[in-house]
């Protein structure tokens, strides 16, 4: 199902009929166009056997499709010819493309705001009472990122066409999200404080405020992951997916390295102080206030500066989830979700527990910090780079390496958690840390990178904020959901007792400890710390669950991921769509 073409029209001109001459014109102008479907589809041809050979090539009829799908598409108009997908570096492409490539970076930037506070500084923040298992009910907050594929039909058909079809849910979520932002930076110190305790808002309270951004943000990347496929030229569709790194990479990463660095008062006391003071440079509530206010200025700007093509009203809501439910019973579609949720359970630990391990271990929360700026620049770079690499490899053999680096890291990551020095944080170690954290989130952007340059490649545009949607929510479930269970599982394995101290302390913050008893959660290693005792692990729970999750993304990736994902590239596009019944391959 797509758009319906304009039929042509009889040209006039005052009122008069067309002229025997035009009339002739016509009829040349319809061969015209025949044989260039017949130089199309041989195209088209030619493109499938260089998609079956693995070679790197943006095959033509992806980019036909996409051009054809655009309202500014006539049969009117001279028959154009055949796109070809460039390889352009980014100074190379039009100035049209560079400046709507720098509004997706912008507005994918915008979205990783909020998503780098719920998914990196706030847990880091709560670690400081809250046991792992704690953290894991406050990570549900970012279910709705996964789980936006529910409503993304309705994003794709309701809109106004006064306002433009995808600027009709950008605006407003972008103006909620800031007043949002602005409500909850003028609490977010209290909560902070009083979550958990007594009087306070339960975890499950203060993570509904999370949930409600995040929310806001996954319906704004149902809508701007469509507007990207229409916003670029078809032959540099590719650099959709570097915007979406490069944006979301910053925004995220400013969120949670640079605010974590800057609300560190041991980061701004040891690098930006004489005088030592009991506060960091910044607050979560001034950070949140600040970028609720220029949310509300950027949708100000984007509603008068910036036009979006007109369309016209195709579908129902639930003609959509009809095509949504069709693209589902595609069996390489199913194939590439089983693939997406189980991808990343190899990398659950590492990413989830080594920082805040590191963090139990005595690593310090102001070299955490550093590290973590430190590798913001090389987020950004690497990124960039990553993107051109997807133009040039396959997307998906490219997802492969990155999968097998990504193990490494994890096995690197325990390896450094291991060796951390008895006396303490030293040079030396500090560069291993750093090394070890540039390393894994390389791997993780050149996977990132690839398999959205793979869902870009293959997403039909006549549905694409649906069909980009599809992808992108079974790829972040896959990330989301074994996440709650690896933390859990990590109390779960954790063994550790309180031994009472041997002489009574001069100091305590509540009753001294008589007996020992297990301190292997947060609140109970709290209680044994204030009362004098020692908190003895026997047993840590993130090497076993780190040891489990690597051996399984070993397992699965060697057995399955690997030859399906090889296998899923191969096909042609025709495989991906619903016009014509897709290819079958050996499953």
């Amino acid at each position: 199902m797509g758009p319906r073409p304009r039929r042509a029209k009889s040209p006039t001109q005052n009122g008069t009929t067309t002229s025997p001459s035009s009339a002739q014109e016509a009829e040349t102008k319809t061969k015209t166009a025949a044989s260039g479907s017949l130089r199309l589809k041989k195209t088209m041809n030619k493109n499938v056997e260089l998609l079956r050979r693995n070679v790197s090539h943006e095959s033509s009829d992806a980019i036909t499709a996409n051009l054809i799908s655009r309202e500014s598409f006539s049969l009117d108009d001279p028959v154009p010819s055949t796109p070809h997908a460039s390889n352009h570096g980014f100074l190379d492409l039009p100035k049209r493309d560079q400046r709507n490539f720098g509004l997706l970076v912008l507005l994918y930037f915008l979205q990783g705001i909020p998503l780098g506070l719920a998914t990196g500084s706030v847990p880091f923040l709560l670690k400081n009472h809250m046991s792992y298992g704690e953290i894991g009910i406050f990570s549900l907050a970012s279910y709705p990122y996964s789980l936006k594929l529910l409503w993304s039909p309705v994003v794709d058909a309701v809109w106004s066409p006064k306002v433009g079809r995808r600027k009709s849910w950008i605006l407003p979520i972008q103006l909620l999200s800031g007043i949002g932002m602005l409500f909850l930076g003028s609490t977010v110190e209290t909560m902070m404080e009083m979550t958990g305790k007594p009087g306070g808002p339960t975890i499950w309270a203060f993570t509904r405020w999370w949930f409600f951004l995040v929310l806001m943000c996954a319906t704004q990347d149902i809508a701007v992951d469509g507007w990207a496929l229409t916003l670029l030229t078809p032959s540099n569709i590719g650099y959709a997916s570097t915007a979406q790194t490069v944006g979301l990479t910053a925004g995220q990463f400013l969120s949670y390295t640079v605010f974590l660095a800057f609300a560190s008062k041991d980061f701004a006391n040891r690098w930006f102080r004489t005088e030592p003071l009991d506060h960091g440079l910044m607050s979560l509530g001034g950070y949140l206030a600040f970028w609720g206010w220029a949310y509300i200025v950027v949708t100000i700007g984007l509603a008068f500066l910036k036009r979006e093509e007109k369309t016209k009203n195709e579908d129902g809501i639930w003609d959509v989830y009809k095509i949504m439910w069709g693209v589902l019973k595609l069996k390489n579609i199913q194939t590439i979700i089983i693939v997406h949720l189980i991808a990343k359970i190899g990398f659950q630990a590492n990413d989830g527990v080594t920082n805040l391990k590191l963090l139990d271990k005595g690593f310090g929360t102001e070299n955490m910090a550093l590290t973590v700026l430190i590798d913001f620049p090389f987020e950004i770079a690497l990124g960039y780079y990553a993107g051109k690499w997807s133009q040039q490899f396959t997307p998906m053999r490219l997802w492969c390496w990155g999968f097998m680096g990504r193990l490494l890291a994890a096995v690197l990551a325990q390896l450094t958690v291991i060796i951390f020095p008895a006396s303490g944080v030293t040079s030396w170690y500090l560069v291993v840390v750093i090394a070890e954290h540039v390393f894994s989130t390389f791997t993780n952007t050149v996977m990132f990178v690839a398999v959205s340059a793979f869902h870009a490649r293959i997403a039909d545009p006549v549905i694409g904020g649906t069909y980009m949607t599809l992808l992108a929510t079974v790829c972040n479930l896959g990330g989301t959901f074994p996440r709650y269970f690896v933390l859990r599982l990590v109390d779960y394995f954790t063994s550790a007792t309180c031994i009472p101290p041997s002489s009574s302390a001069a100091k305590l913050l509540s009753d001294p400890i008589a007996q020992p008893f297990s301190c292997s959660m947060q609140p109970d290693k709290e209680r044994c710390l204030a009362g004098g005792g020692t908190c003895d692990m026997t047993r840590d729970g993130y090497y076993i669950v780190n040891i489990i999750c690597v051996a399984l993304g070993v397992v699965t990736f060697a057995l399955y991921i690997r030859p399906k994902v090889l296998q899923l590239q191969a096909l042609p596009l025709r495989a991906w769509r619903l016009s014509s019944p897709p290819a079958q391959g050996k499953y």
